[in-house]
């Protein structure tokens, strides 16, 4: 796959009004032709000003191979730029416009980019897979070349009787209602430390902690547990626990310091 590292690195030209030099930052160039775009791989030569002569040209796709996506998008969200080249039949496609950045992706393909696993719950809402998700949309996940595989549970399939909280929407849960003889209580080890605490009736207990599912590295789930934070190893998985009303700042920090370790253990970078 050819994916710029940044639209600030992509040309857009139909003229040539300083002859033949490039602006010195310049790797790719989008040239207009009678048959439409095409994409040149450019090389600037030697020199201190902002203009530089080109050293060398490498066409890397011509028209018959190039397709034009219609409509805005993001330029800095690259997993969905791979998604929607992948559906164009054409082997490159060009986004944005003459107007506004420009970038493409030839040949594209998720085989360079890391998929991290996220684990977690609904209802009432995977929180933390929305956060994600809402990050990546505007492009925050740029530099890393990561995609996200969101593995959420319903638990409101569980069959319970008691549920953890009544922002579920459930009619019996532990923050509101005491649990009876011969129930099932869906709930995570604080939910049990609850029951055990303030009940002496005989209950089954459906585990609803997303941390006991993980199957998958590098993973980043969340736990209502303080104590349960942090970069580690879980189930023979190595990822990163948050807290379960961790705001959007320490999800991101949280992955960050998951990935850089994750790639220092997988790649000694």
């Amino acid at each position: 796959m050819i994916f710029p590292v940044s639209c600030k690195f992509v040309g857009n030209a139909s003229t040539k009004p300083h002859g033949e030099k490039v602006y010195f930052l310049t790797q790719y160039l989008i040239r207009s032709t009678e048959n439409g775009p095409e994409i040149l791989e450019i090389t600037p030569g030697d020199g201190d000003g902002l203009l530089r002569p080109i050293k060398s040209v490498n066409l890397l796709a011509g028209p018959k191979d190039i397709a034009v996506w219609e409509g805005h998008v993001n330029p800095h969200d690259r997993a969905d730029l791979v998604r929607k080249a992948m559906t164009t039949g054409k082997r490159a496609t060009i986004f944005g416009s003459t107007t506004d950045h420009m970038t493409f992706v030839i040949d594209p393909s998720f085989d360079e980019f890391e998929t991290i696993h996220v684990f977690d719950n609904t209802p009432p809402k995977a929180s933390l897979s929305e956060t994600l998700r809402s990050l990546e949309s505007i492009g925050y996940f740029e530099p890393d070349n990561i995609i996200f595989e969101h593995h959420i549970e319903d638990i409101s399939e569980y069959e319970a009787d008691v549920y953890p909280c009544r922002a579920g929407g459930f009619p019996r849960t532990l923050d509101r209602a005491n649990v009876k003889e011969g129930d099932i209580v869906a709930c995570c080890k604080t939910g049990r430390q609850i029951c055990e605490e303030t009940s002496d009736a005989e209950l089954t207990f459906r585990e609803t902690c997303p941390v006991t599912r993980i199957d998958k590295e590098p993973f980043i789930t969340r736990c209502c547990r303080m104590d349960e934070a942090g970069i580690q190893v879980r189930n023979g998985c190595f990822g990163v626990v948050v807290h379960w009303a961790a705001p959007p700042r320490e999800i991101c920090e949280s992955l960050d310091a998951m990935l850089f370790e994750w790639r220092k253990r997988k790649y000694g970078e």
